[in-house]
């Protein structure tokens, strides 16, 4: 079957984060691809792109703000997806997590969506209110929500393909959307995220990601003041001054790191930490791509990638104190020696970028082959 004539959309290039690392394995897979986004900034956009992404109308706003602050434009990005000018594709791979769907109105070409997650924001008022930043902000993010919502619901007819990233976002997609998805897990760097098995485990664990407040560092941070256990935390954000105010002594906060330190630090430490609840997780992978065992709480990606005594241990769900409590318990008992660093990188390679590409492949051929 010759390779089928593609659009790729995305929500916006204004970070590298989890999902720009899925379009960027998209983009790889179908090269003559072109990517789509409302607006971009150079520091977003993902090195392995075979072209240079295509943008709206709203990047000329972004532009005259500076390209600093994307939220000012959130109100316009409906709009700019409806607008695309997708051309004459065979069909639509959208990458979505609060407004790319909508690009579905923009063609009459058969539709795929690669799901992040619904917009949490949009969908879980616990989530919205620890994302709005004071009471101006929630009114705005509460207006955004009902607009996100109802966009959201509106596109769902027009997609042929729902696929979510991890069994959670197809219960959320299932929950909030009413539509079933087939699960593809994101690719995972283990090319570049490798053990080495000459290297000893040392005395401490491991918090990796942004110190945001959804993926709950303070929690990790609690635990470790609580078990009496050396934490190092790796990378920034604007919880940075909350954690710090949090940590034990012998907490050491390393901010963001290059590659080469990060792999250092993953093959070094006895576990890492997984305390907030992620739609999938590349950083539990990535580590686990080392051969380093995660902690994580039981809910969210991790049940998909944490396996008990396989890959990690699972912590039970309950309210901060709970998650405090089982977190330092599982630090004060952990044990290396219960893992095999060996079965712990096997398994991650299942969720490497050559099984998400033949995954993606299976899934837009099945949609071409039933039109």
């Amino acid at each position: 079957m010759n390779e089928p004539k593609l659009a790729i959309v995305h929500e916006r290039f204004t970070e590298i984060a989890g999902s720009e690392h899925v379009v960027e394995q998209l983009s790889l897979t179908w090269p003559h691809a072109a990517v789509h986004v409302p607006l971009a900034r150079p520091a977003g956009i993902p090195a392995g792109l075979s072209s240079p992404p295509v943008t709206t109308w709203v990047d000329g706003a972004y532009r005259m703000l500076g390209r600093s602050s994307y939220a000012p434009l959130m109100p316009l990005l409906p709009s700019a997806f409806r607008g695309m000018k997708l051309g004459e594709v065979d069909a639509v791979v959208v990458s979505h997590h609060a407004f790319a769907t909508q690009a579905a109105f923009s063609t009459d070409a058969p539709v795929i969506a690669y799901v992040h997650s619904p917009a949490r924001w949009a969908w879980d008022p616990a989530f919205r209110a620890q994302e709005s930043g004071g009471a101006a902000g929630a009114a705005v993010l509460a207006a955004l929500a009902q607009v996100a919502r109802r966009g959201e619901l509106k596109a769902v007819s027009r997609l042929d393909q729902v696929v979510a990233n991890s069994t959670e976002v197809a219960d959320r997609i299932q929950r909030w959307w009413g539509r079933e998805a087939v699960v593809v897990h994101p690719p995972v760097d283990t090319h570049g995220f490798t053990p080495d098995f000459s290297i000893d485990r040392e005395d401490f664990f491991l918090l990796a990601g942004r110190l945001v407040p959804y993926k709950r560092p303070d929690l990790a941070i609690r635990a470790a003041r609580q078990a009496g256990k050396k934490l190092v935390v790796v990378g920034d954000g604007r919880w940075m001054d909350v954690c710090k105010e949090l940590a034990a002594d012998d907490t050491v906060f390393v901010g963001r790191v290059p590659h080469d330190q990060l792999l250092d630090l993953y093959r070094r430490a006895r576990a890492l930490l997984m305390p907030g609840v992620e739609d999938f997780g590349i950083v539990p992978v990535e580590a686990m791509a080392t051969g380093t065992p995660v902690i994580a709480l039981g809910e969210g990606g991790a049940l998909d990638t944490v396996i008990p005594g396989k890959s990690g241990v699972l912590v039970s769900p309950g309210d901060d104190t709970k998650v405090v409590s089982g977190l330092a318990e599982a630090m004060e008992a952990f044990d290396p020696s219960d893992f095999d660093s060996k079965v712990i990188r096997a398994w991650a390679e299942g969720f490497s970028r050559k099984a998400f590409g033949e995954n993606m492949i299976r899934v837009v051929d099945g949609v071409l082959g039933n039109r």
